[in-house]
């Protein structure tokens, strides 16, 4: 139990190769960093006395001492602002060797390297055996397809799980065996890479003839463990197990009681209908288990009923009864739950993301001002000095808006060291959107020239170009009505032609005016008036295109055109893509600055004071920051997704590949009569099969839908066996029941927060409309909590490998 004790004793105590008492006022935290393997030495406080001690006076011998030193923190300091940039946990390595290694992996290529292997491992069951390189994946129709030979996706595969390897290595080292113990994520992900070799060495020994490939259902793990929301995602699954089990009994018990009971009821003894329903539905147990569950999801309705529904109407109370409490409640009560258990998800999200934000920064002036102190005569003057800190902010990997914002705000403070509060303000400004101005307009000097770039440069011309490419759409979609009858060949598309010419010309002239009004440059920075632009050239080339350009000249349109406003404001102008309003130098408020790149670097709107009572006035009054997440939360629900579609995949391929055979007729068709009614069969449904990947997840995704999902279940109940009902029931179960309410529970949640708080945002919104920008982030800010000092301070004094000064 190293860890405890270490934890438990003093910061730089004896144990740890300090003097054995906490440290003075401005002791460089950077000196007490914890060496790793192979690292060169970091001269402590101790030995700094030491050396002085010895005859040194401090400036000589100790001057390259202090540098290395120096170097280090602003090192230091610069990977922690990038973790708090990226909301990263700063538990790791913070010697020289491990910051360069922290930085290296943590590079757009790196993670770029990464995500690519990512994406190869998973598509590799497209391509290996069995091949999903065909045409259709129809029984009847589909050729042999082509197989790679032996080693050439083992060959890709063993490269992944070389990146794979290297990833988790440098993972583990940079956060300590201690910690790597600890998480259980690491340690799968390390079981996982064994297991996956073994298998790939078992593969290659048997020539690629193996049964069964274990690792092929291993992959989707890569993907989870590289997403942190995902991981989230499946800790709120596991937390809400207890309450969907309890659910999932009522559920069971309700299907029990009513298949004993329609069984009963449905004998047959006295009514023709009844004997019908019971050799069609209620035959056994398991068949009236499986005809209830289908009526759970209302797939077979009212089908189920109509044979004894239509001898007496009484009977109908017995479904109807069934699908109250079955399918409108207690599913319902699982959506409730499951909505429960993620209502405070988002949330809990953001505040950690706050949460790591807070100790990145906190921690980066930690650093700072150690450098600040060990300079200082009076070690009492704690601070970071603006030289410092702009040294680091250049190092920093960081866009050039941003900087050039933090920049600007530290010149317009007064001298002297940045204190805590004032260094986390000048953070404040990465926090904030920055909106991209579009070019100005030309200026032209001739009266006529500005009237007509008035005219064709408003959005009542936008207007205009939407009512020609509706009127594009209703010419060709009357035109098909009226040639429904007509085959292609045989239709007389003149006049159409003419049309579609006439409106060609148009779009042609729509494009050359607006690039008049706005200048070449203005009209290429919006990027409806690029696809515009593109689409009208095409189709000038392509001639009879005349549907295209209705379908995307009107969906350019409707993205890039707005209603119009009493009133025009620069949020509107950021929410559409392709707006047109360019706001004059009259125009622009004294709440926008413009840096040189020419982006407005709009400040958020002012709520609630943002931190803690007790903070110290803001550099800028009235400024607040935006939390802004990484990506939305409610498509997080997608990798999910993928994940339970893959395995379920693989798991179908195992079990069911080759069971659906082609008819030895292959005319055979519905029309045929040798074939029942509404069966596999009869509807031709050949191509749901689960012979290869791709064809896999067509199959899975029609059964998730549940239309006719009782096809499924008979066909292959005939064709594989009785036990592949339990791979769709729990396939149903995972998909349509937990996953698709989870990603309604996180659509809803988003949803909800912004509505909840709309109203009393009206106002304020109103009031700083012409100033500000109405982020997705802004209804959260009120709900979230800014951590407390006692919180940083304690969590930064725990930090495993930077053993700050209490």
């Amino acid at each position: 139990m190293a860890d405890t004790r270490e934890e438990s004793e003093p910061l730089l105590s004896r144990a740890r190769g300090g003097s054995g008492r906490d440290c003075p006022r401005g002791v460089p935290a950077c000196s007490s960093v914890q060496e790793s393997p192979g690292s060169g030495p970091v001269q402590s406080r101790s030995g700094a006395r030491a050396h002085q001690a010895a005859g040194s006076t401090p400036g000589q011998g100790d001057r390259p001492g202090a540098a290395a030193r120096r170097d280090l923190c602003l090192d230091q300091a610069v990977v922690l602002i990038e973790d708090a940039i990226q909301y990263r946990s700063i538990n790791h390595r913070m010697d020289a060797r491990s910051l360069w290694l922290y930085r290296r992996y943590y590079s757009g290529s790196s993670q770029w390297i990464l995500s690519v292997t990512i994406f190869l491992i998973l598509a590799l069951a497209f391509v290996e055996t069995p091949s999903s390189l065909t045409r259709t994946s129809d029984v009847r129709y589909r050729l042999a397809p082509w197989e790679p030979p032996c080693g050439l996706t083992e060959g890709v595969e063993a490269l992944c799980l070389l990146v794979f390897a290297a990833d988790v290595s440098v993972k583990s080292y940079l956060i300590g065996w201690a910690q790597f113990r600890r998480n259980p994520w690491l340690l799968a992900y390390l079981v996982v890479l064994v297991v996956s070799l073994l298998d790939w060495i078992v593969s290659l020994s048997l020539v690629c003839q193996e049964p069964l490939r274990v690792r092929r259902l291993l992959r989707p793990f890569f993907l989870m463990q590289n997403s942190s929301m995902m991981k989230k995602t499946l800790k709120c699954i596991r937390r809400s197990l207890p309450e969907m089990a309890s659910v999932g009994l009522l559920l069971a018990v309700h299907l029990c009681l009513f298949t004993v009971f329609g069984m009963l009821l449905f004998t047959g003894e006295k009514d023709a209908g009844q004997d019908r329903e019971r050799l069609t539905y209620f035959f056994n147990l398991p068949e009236a288990l499986t005809t209830l569950l289908v009526l759970l999801t209302t797939a077979n309705n009212p089908d189920v009923m109509i044979p004894v529904y239509s001898r007496n109407r009484a009977y109908a109370i017995f479904f109807i009864a069934f699908t109250l409490i079955g399918s409108l409640f207690l599913m319902n009560l699982m959506t409730a739950i499951i909505y429960n258990q993620f209502r405070g998800y988002l949330m809990m999200s953001l505040q950690t993301s706050l949460l790591r934000r807070r100790l990145g920064t906190r921690a980066a002036y930690k650093v700072l001002s150690s450098v600040t102190a060990e300079g200082e005569t009076h070690p009492e003057r704690l601070g970071v000095k603006p030289e410092d800190f702009l040294q680091v902010l250049q190092k920093v990997q960081l866009d050039s808006d941003h900087k050039q914002a933090i920049t600007e705000k530290l010149h317009s403070r007064g001298g002297g060291l940045l204190s805590t509060d004032e260094f986390q303000k000048l953070f404040d400004e990465f926090e904030k959107r920055v909106v991209k101005e579009h070019p100005p307009r030309p200026e032209y000097r001739s009266p006529f020239l500005r009237t007509t770039q008035f005219l064709f440069g408003h959005h009542y011309f936008d207007y205009l170009g939407n009512l020609m490419a509706l009127g594009n759409l209703v010419t060709i979609c009357v035109f098909l009505v009226l040639d429904a009858h007509v085959l292609p060949k045989d239709r007389d598309d003149f006049v159409l032609g003419i049309l579609n010419c006439i409106f060609i010309l148009y779009y042609l002239l729509e494009m050359l005016l607006k690039a008049f009004s706005l200048g070449l440059q203005g009209y290429l920075s919006y990027s409806s008036n690029v696809f515009d632009g593109l689409l009208t050239i095409v189709l000038l080339e392509a001639g009879d295109a005349g549907s295209a350009v209705a379908v995307g000249h009107d969906a350019a349109g409707e993205r890039a055109h707005r209603l119009p406003l009493p009133t025009h404001h620069p949020q509107h102008e950021a929410d559409v893509p392709g707006g047109q309003h360019h706001p004059g130098p009259d125009q622009e408020h004294a709440g926008l600055r413009r840096d040189p790149g020419g982006c407005l670097l709009r400040p958020p709107l002012p709520s609630s004071p943002w931190g803690p009572p007790s903070a110290a006035p803001a550099l800028e009054e009235g400024s607040q920051p935006q939390l802004s997440p990484q990506a939305p939360v409610y498509p997080q629900g997608f990798p999910l997704g993928q994940v339970i579609y893959y395995v379920f995949a693989i798991i179908g391929i195992s079990l069911f590949r080759g069971v659906v055979v082609a008819p030895r007729n292959s005319s055979l068709a519905s029309v045929n009569g040798s074939v029942p009614c509404g069966s596999f069969e009869q509807l031709e449904y050949w191509p749901n099969n689960f012979d290869d990947f791709a064809a896999a997840l067509v199959t899975l995704w029609d059964v998730m839908i549940v239309n006719n999902w009782q096809v499924f279940l008979d066909a292959f109940r005939r064709y594989a066996g009785p036990w592949s009902e339990v791979y769709f029931v729990l396939w149903w179960l995972v998909s349509s029941v937990i996953w698709v309410n989870l990603f309604l529970a996180l659509i809803l949640e988003n949803f909800l927060h912004k509505w909840d708080r709309r109203s009393h945002l009206q106002s304020l919104t109103e009031e700083l409309e012409d100033t500000s920008e109405m982020t997705e982030e802004l209804p959260f800010r009120d709900v979230l909590e800014e951590p407390t000092e006692e919180e940083l301070v304690e969590k930064l004094s725990r930090h495993p490998h930077l053993q700050l000064c209490r």
